[in-house]
């Protein structure tokens, strides 16, 4: 098929890049013309495993490409993706006004069918909304208006969309649907479920998946905290929770609260729906208040430590991103947690595989980047794990006891088990377990 994707952020450049690589052409648009012309150039502005290379092969061989024209990448395309920005607005609720600015200059550019594709997370009555400005300038047999919610995960995204658990599709038309079996069938050749359903539902099903999920992480985290009080341990807990087989092992893990730009938004607009259909959804309220003081959790530890100021007390911080295998630090509980230790005196010094880059401009010399994991501690009071990239789980512990003033680690997701870190000397906090080793100070 002929494809157009608008947009060119994480979802419609994993999005154009996949439906190139099962033999679609596909147009991806962006109005940012310097990002277009390095796309053309090679040059992916996203972190992404595995996009690269697809990327790298689809445009060699034409099926990839990338302009700044929407009439033009959508006269021949038989399918148009919107994958554009809903940011969360002051009030919780998500700002369609890109996707359905778009739809008003499609109105006019129409000429022949095409099958227009909500991509992006939008609230539920959306696809009625870009209908009615479409429709605003053209005949109505010339478009119809899907929900195609994605289900993506940052880290493993490519292989989420190659081989997707399931597609749901949201659609009154039936010709619609065929279209879009027909794109969608090369991904799910091994049985996985196609779902067509209505827009309504469709739309609400993406708010639903990911409010779920970050309910359970913050019920874990619930109980991670009383773990402690109750001198509990969070990993024995979740081993045997998880193995109820009606719970299930995924999303248990407790930490420093999740960010992203998914759940936050999603779940902050899912609350916001409810709102304005006189509902008062207590749950995600709940869940919404439990994340956001879980990302206080890891500074408050260090800041009690060290007897409720930190200056003069360099920290440092493995992990930036709000997950591993990715670039992305919206909402990540590491922007919180430094702030909370800038606040309190301390010096930072950090290390993400990735994520530097984006965190230096949000702190404008604030925190110093290292080239290692290693050099970061150099000289530092206390280590903090954040994110928990493959490289932290395993490292030297010979070399962080040296490069460390202190042997004290506070870890935000329980990596290194409590026994070794007994046995070692640490002073090591973690979330929902006990703390291990004499309290150590500062010299």
């Amino acid at each position: 098929m002929n494809i157009a994707v608008v947009g060119t952020g994480y979802v419609g450049l994993v999005s154009g890049t996949c439906f190139a690589e099962t033999g679609n052409n596909v147009i991806c648009v962006d109005i940012d013309a310097k990002k277009v012309e390095k796309m053309r150039n090679g040059e992916i502005p996203i972190y992404e495993p595995g996009l690269d290379l697809l990327f790298e092969r689809n445009t060699k061989q034409g099926r990839l490409s990338f302009t700044t024209d929407l009439k033009k990448a959508i006269d021949h395309a038989e399918v148009v993706f919107l994958a554009l920005p809903t940011p969360p607005g002051e009030d919780g609720s998500a700002d369609l006004s890109y996707i359905l600015g778009v739809a008003t200059q499609l109105s006019t550019m129409l000429t022949s069918y095409k099958v227009i594709v909500d991509k992006s997370t939008v609230p539920v009555g959306t696809s009625e909304k870009v209908h009615a400005a479409i429709a605003k300038g053209c005949d109505e047999s010339l478009f119809d208006v899907v929900s195609n919610p994605e289900f993506l995960r940052e880290g493993v995204a490519v292989d989420d969309f190659l081989k997707p658990d399931r597609v749901v599709i949201g659609t009154s038309s039936q010709k619609a649907q065929d279209v879009m079996r027909q794109l969608y069938e090369p991904f799910v050749r091994q049985g996985n479920p196609i779902y067509f359903m209505d827009e309504r539902s469709a739309e609400m099903t993406k708010y639903a998946a990911n409010s779920y999920l970050a309910t359970r992480i913050s019920f874990m985290n619930e109980i991670a905290n009383l773990c402690e009080k109750t001198g509990a341990n969070v990993d024995n807990v979740r081993k045997g929770m998880g193995s109820d087989n009606r719970i299930g092992k995924r999303f248990l893990f407790p930490g420093v609260g999740y960010g992203g730009s998914c759940f936050p938004k999603d779940v902050q607009a899912l609350a916001k729906t409810a709102n304005q259909h006189d509902y008062e959804f207590k749950i995600l309220n709940s869940v919404m208040n439990v994340n956001r003081l879980q990302k206080d959790i890891l500074a408050e530890k260090i800041i009690k430590h060290f007897g409720g100021d930190l200056t003069g007390k360099t920290i440092a911080v493995w992990g930036l991103a709000f997950k591993p295998n990715t670039d992305d630090i919206r909402e990540a509980p590491a922007l919180y947690i430094i702030n909370d230790l800038l606040k309190a005196g301390a010096k930072i010094v950090a290390y993400d595989p990735e994520a530097m880059e984006n965190v230096s401009a949000e702190y404008n010399g604030q925190v110093t980047m290292a080239d290692d994991q290693y050099t970061c501690i150099e000289g530092a009071d206390a280590l903090a794990i954040i994110t928990e990239w493959s490289v932290f789980r395993a490292p030297n512990f010979d070399r962080v006891t040296e490069a460390l003033n202190n042997k004290i680690i506070f870890d935000g997701r329980n990596l290194y088990d409590l026994d070794k870190m007994e046995q070692l000397g640490f002073h090591y906090e973690s979330i929902g377990r006990n703390i291990v080793g004499a309290k150590v100070t500062a010299s």
